[in-house]
């Protein structure tokens, strides 16, 4: 039923269009003409605006032709750098897609888009009856959510929502994510000559040393993580560093277990800044809350009709990384993040396989028929 060839070529299309966070208009404006093609009312919001990047969310309907569910298919359309003049290769032998190793490939997450386009006309091809079906393609996921974030949700009326954004098989159900803390840091402490006074300066990467050293990092437990992200700062060698900026984050499962790492980390680095007498400033913001559905919820069980009707294994997981799925379910749309196959993304390395591809446009067409 799916057109291998069409697929893939949709797929090799769309990534070798630059599409880095915030600045998705090209591949914006062909999906918009793709989408008006196959029938869907097609709509552009603000987040661009809102965000401060070149174009909105691609937001589209097709109104079914029987009654049922109606169902939202994301994905979003930006790529992490170096994601600029992507150079596909098609290994035959291994049945996979790949860059020639100078950028990433963009399989996250035009893997996702493609399978839903391909899975759409699929189901005009054959006359698949279905109800409303609703398509978000989201600018500036990468670093932010921002594109769900300022999503106009009067646009859209889900039952329910599904994500192609996993990095799992296709059969990979997320129903769990963590939410995430940023903390920024500046540190400031007192210049002085390194090599005639270095006793009359405070220097704030000795602050920051002994803060990281007694804070709890990486691996906290099974539900939470923590990391202190990069370190800018100093100027010159012969001058006792006067200030840095730091940047970190906590993320957890459990809104408490984040709270709690949250003032572990701000607190330890306080002391260490009082400590040596240094001034400091701290920010922390909620990027954005986890969320939990229920395994034996009604749209895990639909899933799991669909994979049996494929002959697939379900495999229900969480995940420690945030997607525009925490959003949706924020905003009170029961969202579920799809595992399409996309292998070592944000990496050099990355590749998706063909075999994922095709599974991941059956995947659509079955959840539009189960709905």
């Amino acid at each position: 039923m799916v057109n291998k060839q069409r697929l893939v070529e949709e797929f090799l299309e769309l990534i070798q269009i630059d599409s880095p966070s915030s600045k998705e208009g090209a591949v914006a404006k062909i999906l918009v003409d793709k989408l008006k093609n196959l029938g869907f009312d097609v709509y552009i919001d603000e987040a661009g605006v809102k965000a401060g990047g070149e174009t909105g969310n691609v937001i589209a309907t097709l109104k079914g032709n029987r009654p049922g569910k109606t169902v939202l298919f994301s994905s979003h359309m930006d790529t992490v750098s170096p994601g600029e003049g992507v150079k596909p290769i098609i290994d035959e032998v291994n049945g996979i897609i790949k860059s020639d190793g100078t950028t990433v490939l963009g399989s996250d997450d035009k893997g996702g888009i493609a399978a839903i386009l391909e899975a759409v006309r699929i189901i005009k091809e054959n006359n698949i009856e279905h109800g409303d079906i609703q398509i978000v393609f989201s600018i500036w996921e990468e670093g932010g959510l921002f594109g769900a974030k300022y999503l106009d949700y009067s646009k859209i009326n889900p039952d329910f929502a599904f994500v192609l954004d996993s990095g799992g098989a296709p059969g990979q159900i997320i129903v769990k994510a963590p939410a995430q803390d940023k903390i920024s840091v500046k540190i400031k402490g007192k210049p002085a000559h390194a090599g005639l006074v270095p006793e009359e300066g405070i220097s704030a990467i000795m602050v920051a040393s002994r803060a990281i050293e007694n804070m709890n990092l990486l691996r906290i437990d099974e539900e939470t993580t923590a990391n202190i992200g990069t370190i800018k700062g100093g100027v010159a060698t012969n001058i006792v560093m006067p200030e840095l900026d730091i940047l970190a984050e906590a993320r957890s499962l459990d809104n408490s277990k984040l709270d709690a790492q949250t003032k572990h980390m701000v607190d330890t680095f306080k002391k260490a800044a009082a400590d040596f007498g240094a001034e400091i400033e701290i920010e922390t913001e909620r990027m954005y809350g986890a969320f939990s559905v229920d395994e034996n919820d009604e749209i895990v069980n639909m899933l799991k009709k669909v994979f049996s009707n494929m002959g697939m294994e379900a495999k229900v997981a969480s995940t420690g990384g945030g997607s525009d799925t925490n959003i949706l379910n924020a905003n009170g749309i029961k969202a579920v993040n799809l595992g399409i196959g996309m292998k070592k993304a944000h990496t050099l390395e990355e590749y998706i396989a063909i075999e994922d591809l095709i599974n991941s446009a059956r995947m659509v067409v079955e959840i539009v028929k189960e709905a």
